[in-house]
């Protein structure tokens, strides 16, 4: 299999960006990872885990909840200015701190109405924002942004101005090095394929078309001087691919791939690198194993090999300003990097012996590295953001991810392994209790979102930590359809949602109890999301086998959600998924909790958030509405201006408490703890829980 990915170069101040800061700094993709080469069944037994002398004390919900203040940190190229975003009872602003001494300098706020998606520096002196609100369109809620830019030194802010009442207001897909000028990808109408336009950064600046549309054509990118080079888009069933060598020359159809061409399903692009035809995939080898090849784009052929782990197959490839590979990461149990820069690599291993934690990451940086934001944790420590100045040999702290929050309390999750009952490797990750012996323990099993192509491992989780703070064994399954353990392991969940995909929760619980590590009279199923409808559909599917199940935001009416996701995701992405989830042997009625109501016998708590736009409230609606008269009354919690993911401490820290008092009732993990648990909330648990 091929993984054709037209080169480009990493950001220069952005080693391992935050989520959507840099928009052309995204790095190489690759498909889900080939499975390790050897698997062991994990025995208890060998782990030989040691028994603390006594349990931590109760960590408050609310310390799992709060969050810093500050989220996302981009430095400006010259290293002399930070900007973060800060989100205070729910309002947000960015501030501008000098990175020196960080001290804030300036700040900008935002409407009640407006959220920040992402920003990133133009130059030293701008900064371009993706604003947005909230609105309808075609009664389907959606989120419409702008573009917007704030100069720093004179507090200029203007909007980048598109036609007509769009709701995207474009696609940044590069900055000029000195912020004079964005190239922008937009429509002229709704209906319309984008252009790209020239926008000069300055109030009432010009804006000139430099590419005109081009029939399907969705996405166009630039290469780093600033010059657009390549398009692709679906049409007629086909992913087009457009390309030229320089502005001169005319954009010619380079391939065409087919919806099931797995070029087309890992089809990933990063800034093209100017003056060449040569760059970096990622590719599968004769032995199905991923790793870093040399290949030219314009006659299509693999050159030479440049990295390739034995064992685990590359996700990412990081590059340099040049185009050069700088890193390769791939994961085994958590995130590991393969440096190719010799003194990247020794600082990386500095930092990591000096801060004393498994996991770093450079957050950002400037262009000469004269400073760096540098991010340090593990599964077992939330973390904490440091200013690093390589040439002054200084490491400040600038504040913790959970400031209120003990590490040192927490427990530490370990990797285990077992096989379904279908012979398949299943791995998983295991948090024990502090303090207590690992025997017959009370087990929450906690399947991760998604459903494919996404995983859990080795990092920090609050949920989890609060629930093994509390005297649980918290179970993460990797089942199957998860991303990063093959294509094989990958495809095997196609069609068996509720089916095979949910044995391998089964066989999860069947694997602790079989080690003695779990009671089997006090298993509950957590999760959400995908979780969400794996808890309800455990304990509708197979009662016999669980106590209870909680679900926030969780799936209830597969066929209800496929329609929705038709306008939501669009047909396409809509039909994929639709695709995966499906099957011929079966219908979606069969696996949908809502229509299985009067069959449900264990207590079960039900969650989600009014403004949910993944997994709308309708379907919470629907299963509270169905199962008035079910033989147990679901316990309810609807969280009014709540969406998929929790954007307010308060919000979270209610669900907390919520899933605390119910497991307290119904799978408490001792008769003191369920006590605490009571009057901890202060909820009167057998009524539904209100906000």
């Amino acid at each position: 299999m091929l993984l054709l990915v037209f080169v480009g170069c990493f950001s220069a101040f952005s080693v391992y960006p935050l989520a959507a800061q840099d928009a052309d700094a995204a790095p190489l993709t690759a498909p889900a990872a080939a499975e390790p080469r050897s698997f062991v069944p994990t025995r208890i037994a060998d782990l030989a885990l040691e028994v603390e002398p006594a349990r931590p004390d109760a960590i408050p919900t609310q310390h799992f909840a709060a969050r810093s203040a500050y989220r996302s940190f981009s430095m400006s190229p010259d290293g002399r200015h930070l900007v973060v975003e800060h989100v205070l009872d729910g309002k947000t602003s960015l501030r501008l701190l000098d990175a020196a001494t960080q001290t804030a300098i300036k700040q900008f706020s935002l409407a009640d109405s407006q959220r920040l998606d992402w920003f990133r520096w133009a130059g030293n002196d701008k900064l371009i924002m993706s604003v947005s609100t909230l609105g309808e369109f075609y009664d389907v809620p959606v989120r419409l942004n702008r573009l917007v830019v704030r100069n720093i030194v004179n507090d200029q802010t203007f909007m980048l101005e598109v036609q007509g009442r769009l709701l995207w207001g474009g696609d940044l897909i590069h900055v000029d090095d000195d912020g004079e000028y964005a190239l922008v990808s937009v429509q002229r109408s709704l209906r319309s394929d984008p252009s790209v336009y020239r926008y000069e950064l300055v109030p009432d600046g010009e804006r000139e078309r430099v590419v005109r549309p081009k029939g399907g054509v969705w996405n166009w990118y630039a290469d780093d001087a600033g010059v657009v080079r390549l398009g692709t888009g679906w049409r007629n069933g086909r992913l087009r691919i457009y390309y030229r060598e320089d502005s001169e020359g005319d954009f010619e159809l380079v391939d065409q791939l087919r919806r099931n061409d797995d070029r087309a399903r890992y089809w990933n692009v990063v800034q093209i690198v100017s003056g060449s035809d040569q760059g970096y995939v990622l590719e599968e080898d004769e032995n199905g194993r991923i790793g870093v090849r040399l290949f030219d784009y314009s006659t299509g052929e693999t050159l030479e090999t440049y990295y390739q782990n034995e064992d685990w197959d590359v996700n990412e490839l990081w590059l340099n300003r040049d185009g050069t590979p700088l890193a390769a990461l791939y994961t085994d149990d958590r995130d590991q990097i393969e440096w190719f820069n010799p003194d990247m690599a020794t600082l990386y291993r500095q930092l990591g012996d000096a801060l004393g934690l498994e996991q770093l990451r450079i957050v950002s940086r400037s262009r000469n590295n004269e400073r760096m934001l540098v991010w340090g944790g593990s599964e077992a420590d939330p973390g904490a953001l440091y200013m690093f100045s390589p040439q002054e040999r200084r490491l400040d702290l600038i504040g913790n991810y959970r400031p209120e929050l003990d590490f040192t309390q927490l427990a530490r999750p370990v990797p285990v392994r077992y096989q379904a009952r279908d012979g398949l490797a299943i791995s998983a990750y295991l948090t024990l209790p502090r303090g207590v012996e690992p025997r017959r323990l009370p087990l929450i099993i906690m399947p991760h979102g998604g459903p494919f192509g996404v995983r859990d491992k080795l990092e920090y989780n609050d949920e989890v930590q609060l629930l093994a703070n509390r005297g649980y064994a918290v179970l993460q399954p990797n089942f199957r359809g998860s991303g990063g353990y093959g294509e094989s392991f990958f495809e095997a969940g196609r069609g068996q949602v509720g089916r095979a995909m949910q044995d391998d929760i089964d066989d999860a619980m069947d694997w602790a109890v079989g080690e003695g590590l779990a009671d089997p009279d006090r298993v509950c199923v957590v999760g959400g999301s995908y979780g969400g409808f794996a808890a309800l559909w455990a304990v509708m599917r197979n009662p016999e086998r669980y106590a209870c199940a909680a679900s926030w935001a969780g799936v209830t009416d597969w066929d209800r959600l496929m329609s929705y996701d038709r306008r939501y995701l669009g047909r396409e992405d809509a039909r994929e998924f639709r695709g995966r989830i499906e099957s011929e042997e079966f219908d979606l009625d069969q696996v949908s909790p809502v229509n299985h109501t009067a069959n449900l016998n264990r207590p079960v708590l039900l969650a989600h958030g009014s403004r949910d736009r993944r997994v709308p409230v309708s379907q919470y609606n629907s299963f509270e509405s169905a199962s008035r008269d079910s033989p147990v009354r679901p316990v309810t919690l609807l969280i009014e201006g709540e969406g998929h993911s929790f954007s307010k401490a308060e919000n979270e820290q209610q669900w907390y408490d919520a899933l605390i008092a119910f497991l307290a009732q119904h799978n408490p993990p001792d008769p003191l703890a369920a006590a605490d648990a009571h009057a901890e909330s202060g909820q009167a648990i057998d009524q539904p829980v209100t906000p």
